[in-house]
């Protein structure tokens, strides 16, 4: 097995023997994944069937996109400091599938409440109508929050770990976080760039009692108008997400159950 860095999500899970097929022959057979270390202060170690396969995954890093053969997968993620694979797991789970033609980014995060999670989210990259999209994802342990934009709520009561889609113009946006219903600022301000062509990912990590709240963000290439298959369906999909805005928003898509595999490059994040 060829594989440098496999990372499972949901209930994670690694099939014994995997693929990596270049961007280039990709077609609906594959998934592209990346995944988001957002747990703060939590250096780990990532097994599958026993074997070390992401090793010291940092807080604050992305691991760059790959094409995953789609099928069923198994994991484990220990401590950064453990000894090996038998050590107490900090998340486990087996029997994940992995949807072809889905495009996912896999948060590994804190929940509401604290508890590190792992939460797979499928990043919409059909056209839009307005030129650009953002979406954002609240991944802190936090309670709800709103989004503004240049002072103005676009996104209303957003929880963890749900998302909120906005179809934009291309144009740079002075985006701040607050506690939901208030004008109490928990992150930011900081400004933000939609292009053209792009689904600008922003999530809202950390947490709020730690003093860790941060900013990362994701860019990803959307499809020309009439080339999109349409979003997959993992059979998965988590709670909606509201938005104060007029703009189309897409609701949540927080999935549970899906595995997904890296690479060991990983790219830094913008905070």
């Amino acid at each position: 097995m060829k594989l440098q860095r496999l990372l499972a999500a949901g209930s994670l899970g690694l099939a014994s023997s995997l693929l990596v097929v270049p961007a280039a022959v990709a077609d609906n057979h594959e998934a592209t994944v990346s995944i988001l270390h957002a747990v703060p202060d939590a250096t780990v170690d990532v097994y599958a069937n026993g074997d070390r396969l992401l090793d010291d995954f940092t807080p604050g890093t992305l691991t760059d996109p790959l094409m995953l053969p789609a099928g069923d997968y198994d994991l484990k993620v220990v401590a950064g400091d453990a000894a090996d694979g038998d050590a107490d797991a900090i998340i486990e789970a087996n029997g994940v599938t992995v949807p072809g033609g889905a495009n996912i980014t896999v948060a590994a995060h804190l929940g509401a409440d604290g508890t590190p999670m792992l939460t797979p989210f499928v990043n919409d990259t059909s056209a839009s109508a307005e030129g650009g999209r953002i979406t954002v994802r609240h991944v802190a342990a936090a309670p709800a929050v709103d989004v503004r934009a240049g002072g103005t709520a676009v996104i209303s009561a957003l929880e963890n770990p749900n998302e909120a889609m906005l179809n934009i113009a291309a144009g740079t946006l002075n985006v701040d976080v607050v506690a939901a219903g208030t004008d109490t600022v928990v992150l930011g301000p900081a400004d933000v760039a939609v292009e053209d062509g792009k689904n600008l990912i922003v999530y809202a990590w950390g947490s709020l009692e730690g003093g860790s709240l941060a900013l990362a963000t994701q860019s990803v290439d959307l499809m020309e108008a009439g080339d999109e298959p349409g979003m997959p369906s993992t059979g998965a999909e988590g709670p909606g997400s509201s938005a104060g805005t007029a703009a189309a928003l897409i609701g949540a898509l927080a999935i549970a159950g899906t595995a997904v595999i890296v690479t060991r490059r990983q790219a830094s994040v913008k905070a």
